[in-house]
C-alpha cells in the first residue's frame, strides 16, 4: 500500500476477528513505530506488548471503562514516554505521537486494525496502564493500542476543509 493510500484509508478500528497477529507483524509495528521522528533524535519511547488474554481483559475493565474492544482484541500495545529519553526537554509528547501514527499507519498496510486510546493526562488510566503492566516510576503511559484484524472496515472519509487552509496570514 502507498503512503497516501495509507493515510487517506486509514480508520480507527474497534471490532476485531479472533484471527491470531503473527509474532512478525508485531515486530513490524513496533520497528516502524520506532522509525518516527523524534526531536533530537532522542526517541524517548518505550513499549509494552500484551498478548495474554487475561491481561487483555484487565486492561478492558481498569484502564478503558469495560470496552469490548480489549476483550476482541488479540494484542495491545501501550506506547510509554521516556522522559530521561528525550532529546530536547518537553518534546516527548509530540514524539510519541509520531510513534504512534506510524504505528496505526503499519497496521493499516498489514491489514490489521487499531484504534488510539488516550492514556497520557488521563489519571485512571494512567494508574490502570501502571498495576497491570507494572511501569516503573520513572515512564509515562502515553497511549493504548488495541490490535487485530478488523471484524469490519469502516469506509474512508475525505477530510479536507478548504475553510481551514489560511494562505501567507491568516485571513
Amino acid at each position: 500500500m502507498d503512503t497516501i493510500k495509507a493515510i487517506m484509508t486509514r480508520r480507527s478500528v474497534r471490532a476485531f476477528t479472533e484471527q491470531a497477529i503473527a509474532a512478525e507483524d508485531l515486530r513490524t509495528l513496533l520497528a516502524a513505530a520506532m522509525n518516527a521522528p523524534s526531536a533530537a533524535d532522542g526517541r524517548p519511547w518505550q513499549f509494552v506488548v500484551v498478548t495474554d488474554r487475561g491481561r487483555l481483559d484487565r486492561l478492558a475493565e481498569e484502564a478503558d471503562g469495560g470496552n469490548a474492544l480489549f476483550r476482541q482484541a488479540r494484542a495491545a500495545v501501550l506506547i510509554c514516554l521516556d522522559p530521561a529519553r528525550e532529546g530536547f526537554a518537553g518534546f516527548g509528547e509530540q514524539d510519541c505521537a509520531c510513534a504512534a501514527q506510524n504505528f496505526q499507519l503499519a497496521a493499516h498496510a498489514l491489514g490489521l486494525g487499531t484504534v488510539w486510546i488516550a492514556v497520557i493526562n488521563v489519571p485512571p488510566r494512567e494508574a490502570a496502564c501502571r498495576k497491570i503492566l507494572g511501569l516503573p516510576a520513572t515512564v509515562r503511559p502515553f497511549a493504548l493500542f488495541p490490535v487485530g484484524y478488523p471484524a469490519q472496515v469502516p469506509s474512508p472519509e475525505h477530510r479536507y476543509d478548504e475553510a481551514r487552509v489560511h494562505r501567507e496570514v491568516w485571513s
